[in-house]
């Protein structure tokens, strides 16, 4: 029998997120505009675009912390932040890192959503947040107080608390900015490795030739979602002009092939 009320029905998706004609604006302006998109699990998504093109308020809406002013966002079926296993980890700056926590504990923090908040930890939590601390390399340094890591050891510190939540679905919000070579690799390397589990991870970076290189699809955005596939088919020049403008910048290199560079690296300026 067909059910009378079908938006109450949940459904298992194969697919970690599903946008149907989704906007949202901040204080009557908007922000993103009628975006419909489908994510294939177990991929790498690099999604890319100039400041305040809505690459925050994309996350934010796939997380759950915002409500679309139209459409319908589905992730593994079920409505934004209705799924447990949505990992999100937002932009350095926007984090305390004065807050007296240690490494160990920020990690913990990934599984209160499946201990409970009124119940304590036990032995099988304590395990998943020493294999999490171990596949980033933080192992050593379980007992520090968050603030005392480096910034590529903070970035691996939420990682591995979204390893412990045993997180299907990974947003992380330009987690390489401001890093360096060896410390952008090192979570480069974790996510590699995710590959094998099935996790689908999506980062918001402004680098361009990283998402080239390094991801198995790329999300051009600017307020509307102008493509979503390869890096071959996303990153054409047309393509970069209807998102960048006048903000790209554009260099030869030695095979005729131009390397494509966003003059606006900063941190992301939407409205919060």
């Amino acid at each position: 029998m067909k059910s009378l009320f079908p938006e109450a029905v949940e459904h298992v998706s194969p697919f970690p997120v599903e946008m149907s004609e989704v906007s949202f604006g901040y204080n009557g302006s908007p922000a993103l505009r009628e975006l419909t998109f489908r994510l294939v699990a177990g991929g790498r998504v690099a999604v890319v675009g100039p400041n305040g093109a809505g690459k925050t308020t994309l996350f934010k809406l796939i997380a759950g912390a915002l409500r679309p002013s139209q459409g319908s966002i589905r992730v593994f079926g079920h409505g934004a932040g209705g799924h447990v296993c949505i990992a999100y980890v937002p932009q350095r700056s926007l984090i305390d890192w004065s807050f007296p926590v240690t490494v160990a504990e920020v990690v913990m923090m990934g599984r209160v959503r499946k201990i409970g908040f009124l119940r304590r930890a036990g032995p099988s939590d304590r395990r998943e947040v020493k294999h999490a601390l171990a596949q980033v390399g933080l192992q050593e340094l379980e007992a520090r107080q968050i603030g005392e890591l480096s910034g590529g050891e903070q970035q691996r510190a939420f990682l591995a608390q979204a390893l412990a939540q045993g997180a299907e679905l990974i947003l992380l919000d330009e987690p390489l900015t401001g890093l360096d070579a060896p410390s952008q690799d090192a979570i480069l390397r974790v996510l590699d490795e995710l590959r094998t589990s099935g996790v689908t991870v999506m980062v918001a970076t402004h680098d361009l030739n990283l998402a080239s290189e390094r991801f198995d699809q790329v999300m051009l955005l600017n307020h509307r979602l102008i493509a979503l596939g390869s890096p071959s088919e996303v990153l054409t020049k047309d393509s970069l002009l209807r998102a960048y403008g006048g903000h790209l910048h554009a260099l030869p290199n030695d095979t005729g092939v131009l390397v494509l560079t966003d003059t606006h690296c900063e941190g992301e300026d939407e409205a919060a």
